[in-house]
């Protein structure tokens, strides 16, 4: 596949007096409400916003947030997180690291459900999916809804019980961790839109 290619230009674009530009990471949670004001737009800045944000290389890191921290209705329920685990290499936040089995534990510690950059094959994702996810090779993760023994390296999704009933295990316990910390007084309110 062949990379798409960048024109440079000359010319300078004025910053925009309508609104103020945010940014952020790529990696964004969205909520349904908030989804919907973007396609309707009722207000039509999502709209002004995506014009303003064409041509640009990164508007992912850019076109998100400025929307949200823009909109009075959601600027106060954003979280300043995209839940990854990411270890920078140096110079700071230049590329990521690549993580291995050496940054296990770190990665466990943060209690992000998410990580990034892994290099293919590595063995820590091995290790991943059979001491994190509980599963094997070429199986799913087991839920609650998996009513098979998982004896003996056998699925224990091949036996399908209630696929209504969710059961959290010890990455919810962590992903609460986490949760609490962002929405803690200390670090929730001073780092909205800001």
């Amino acid at each position: 596949m062949r990379k798409a290619d960048v024109f440079w230009v000359t010319q300078k674009r004025s910053v925009p007096t309508a609104f103020r530009l945010f940014t952020g990471s790529a990696w964004t949670a969205l909520s349904r409400p908030f989804i919907d004001y973007c396609i309707w737009g009722w207000d039509n800045l999502p709209r002004t916003v995506l014009m303003y944000y064409a041509n640009f290389l990164s508007s992912p890191e850019g076109y998100f947030h400025t929307v949200i921290c823009n909109a009075q209705e959601f600027r106060n329920t954003t979280v300043n997180s995209d839940l990854h685990f990411i270890s920078w290499d140096n110079p700071p936040k230049q590329h990521p690291h690549r993580l291995g089995l050496a940054d296990m534990q770190r990665m466990i510690d943060s209690n992000a459900p998410f990580a990034r950059k892994f290099p293919g094959d590595d063995p820590v994702l091995d290790k991943i999916d059979s001491e994190l996810l509980s599963r094997g090779p070429d199986m799913f993760t087991p839920g609650g809804w998996c009513k098979g023994s998982g004896k003996n390296g056998t699925d224990p999704c091949s036996v399908i019980g209630n696929t209504t009933v969710i059961r959290p295990g010890p990455g919810a316990k962590r992903l609460e961790i986490l949760i609490s910390s962002l929405l803690s007084n200390d670090n929730f309110r001073p780092r909205q839109c800001k």
